[in-house]
């Protein structure tokens, strides 16, 4: 048996297998719903214009005389994403963006300004191509490596486009449009409400699928899908359907979120837009920062494993987003390590911002101070203190901790070698000794993982975990290879000693967790 489990565990160590590549005559064939359905999608996120900024003098901006993030320069890090087994990637918004009351010395990329066209500042000045076939370009490479494209669709227009179409838009009483919340760059656009449909929205949103498709996407993310009605998201998936039965929508929608970001627009639940045909949504797994019993966590998981049996709809890993403060800001390296592996062994789709590998922060230093040069009307950088810049034209993503690029790559391999595994093994709850102290198995034959956390980041734990039929001739592998620590076997029961923060995650062969 040691020699079984020791030649596993080489050939984790080794291993760059991924799903195999959906090529026929060598034309790529979109798999991805059917991919995200089965929770083996591993989603990286990035925005094209800083994928890939070329930050010569490192002052993190990208200056008059550098090249900022492009379509074609995106193409020269995808091997990166396959050697740290990525097989689908998410592209923050493409859309033009708006100038006016914008925010950054760029715009943010969620402020659209045109859904029918592409944002010509994610077009490479090095080619004659256009910006389109430059897109299509960069999607194919993507498909030629195994990774899937997922692009994202903006829920607000930026100030421009309300100057341009003051028709999109909702407006209150004095006929102004509607800023949601903070979003000073944005207003609501108007899509319809109570079951009917405002039709000039819904050709801009068709037409913006028509585009995706043009330039060879697999899917779509919905930004804050809750501000469009049931009847306006079932007809354009079922048009984006009726073209490409594998084309995969994901509703930025959690089960904690109760009301719209504002009171003129509607609010759809994501159980509606699961019924309208989302395949998955976002969850609250963006809690765990703030949860410190095993309970909560435990909660969370169940709720989404009720839809995946009775919908058949599925989640992400939203532990961290772009919308959320870097986890190393939050609870440290340990922290990144944790939603590391919860990603890796949970029944849900992997999900990682660009930076996260390495434990980027996104604190710089020119945050909020006035630009050098803008091309908006904002005369200073924006940027919401360790989150990802969205606003700027700005330097590449990444860190320098190793650690965590090491643990990353190990949970990537060990989940793509596992991937037809894990996408069938139970979910099983474990008992514990202490509040704080979560377990979990995921078990299918003959192979099983267990997994133990601790949601104290300041103080150890000995944790003591109930499974049944568990005894010292069973062994073995510890995926935290550089964790010096063995856990005691015996009885129907491991005993371990936990770090603040520490999770171990254990690979049995022949031994099935029962319920």
């Amino acid at each position: 048996m040691k020699k079984i489990l020791t030649t596993l565990l080489t050939a984790l160590i080794i291993s760059t297998t991924t799903c195999q590549a959906q090529m026929a005559n060598g034309k790529w064939q979109n798999d991805l719903r059917s991919l995200f359905l089965q929770n083996k999608s591993i989603i990286y996120v990035i925005n094209i214009r800083t994928f890939n900024a070329k930050d010569k003098n490192g002052n993190e901006i990208i200056d008059n005389d550098e090249e900022s993030g492009n379509f074609l320069n995106a193409i020269d890090r995808l091997d990166e994403l396959s050697k740290m087994g990525v097989n689908t990637i998410h592209i923050l918004p493409i859309t033009p963006v708006g100038k006016i009351k914008a925010l950054g010395n760029a715009g943010s990329v969620y402020a659209i300004s045109d859904f029918t066209s592409l944002n010509p500042q994610f077009k490479s000045p090095n080619s004659p191509l256009s910006i389109n076939e430059q897109a299509k370009q960069f999607i194919d490479a993507c498909h030629k490596r195994n990774i899937r494209v997922i692009v994202d669709l903006p829920s607000c227009g930026s100030y421009d486009l309300f100057i341009n179409h003051p028709e999109f838009f909702v407006k209150d009483e004095s006929g102004q449009p509607i800023i949601p919340l903070d979003w000073t760059d944005v207003r609501v656009l108007n899509t319809g409400n109570n079951g009917q449909i405002d039709e000039d929205m819904y050709y801009q949103h068709k037409k913006f699928v028509d585009l995706a498709m043009e330039i060879g996407a697999d899917g779509i993310r919905a930004d804050v899908a809750t501000m469009r009605t049931y009847a306006f998201w079932n007809k354009l998936i079922k048009y984006t359907r009726s073209k490409d039965p594998e084309f995969m929508f994901l509703a930025e929608a959690s089960n904690a979120w109760t009301e719209a970001p504002s009171k003129y627009a509607p609010f759809t639940t994501y159980d509606k837009l699961l019924n309208a045909g989302f395949d998955g949504y976002y969850g609250d797994f963006f809690n765990l920062k703030n949860w410190t019993t095993s309970k909560e966590l435990m909660a969370s998981l169940k709720h989404n494993q009720k839809i995946y049996n009775t919908q058949h709809k599925t989640v992400i890993g939203s532990f961290t987003t772009h919308d959320e403060t870097s986890p190393i800001l939050v609870k440290g390296a340990d922290f990144s390590k944790m939603i590391i592996w919860l990603n890796t062994t949970l029944p849900l789709n992997s999900y990682y911002v660009d930076g996260f590998a390495t434990g980027d922060d996104y604190d710089y230093s020119w945050a909020n101070k006035k630009a050098a040069t803008t091309y908006t009307d904002d005369e200073y950088y924006f940027n919401h203190k360790g989150k990802f810049d969205l606003f700027n034209f700005s330097r590449k993503p990444g860190g320098t901790d190793k650690s965590i690029y090491d643990e990353f790559i190990m949970a990537n391999k060990f989940k793509n070698y596992y991937l037809d595994e894990l996408s069938t093994m139970k979910f099983i709850p474990l008992k514990t000794n202490l509040k704080n102290i979560f377990a979990y198995a995921r078990s299918n034959g003959d192979l099983s993982v267990i997994v133990i956390g601790n949601l104290d980041f300041e103080k150890p734990a000995k944790a003591i975990v109930k499974v049944k039929g568990l005894n010292q001739n069973n062994k073995y592998i510890n995926l935290r290879l550089k964790r010096n620590i063995t856990p005691e076997i015996q009885n129907g029961k491991i005993t371990t000693e936990l770090n603040p923060g520490d999770i171990q995650v254990l690979l049995f062969k022949n031994f099935t967790v029962k319920d």
